[in-house]
């Protein structure tokens, strides 16, 4: 189970690039999409993903300190995802710098701007 947490964390940290026709990121299979998909109406809203990677962060902090450190997010983040992240230079992404991070791709990847990936 944590593997597969670190996994979509890593999809999720990694710029994600809008698909070509569809409004979801490229890197994200559609098994993930539909691992997501609490309603299974079709779409991950906003409000799943926050929810998935609110969960993600949690399995991500192994000393459980309430931070994610480089080490903790090495299969997800390289040095430079991880600088980006970290936007007060700290060394350690908070929460709230993960889920920024994390929403900003999501709106990104959200072409429609609807607030939902297809």
């Amino acid at each position: 189970m944590i593997r597969n947490v670190v996994l979509a964390a890593a999809l999720a940290l990694c710029q994600l690039v809008p698909a070509a026709a569809q409004d979801r990121p490229a890197a994200m299979s559609q098994g993930q999409m539909d691992r997501l998909d609490r309603d299974k109406n079709g779409v991950v809203d906003r409000s799943e993903y926050q929810a998935f990677m609110t969960k993600a962060f949690v399995g991500l902090d192994k000393n459980k300190d309430g931070g994610l450190r480089s080490d903790e997010v090495a299969q997800a983040l390289n040095a430079q995802q991880f600088a980006a992240t970290d936007t007060n230079g700290d060394g350690n992404l908070s929460q709230s710098e993960f889920l920024n991070r994390v929403m900003a791709d999501f709106k990104a990847a959200d072409r429609s701007g609807d607030g939902s990936l297809q």
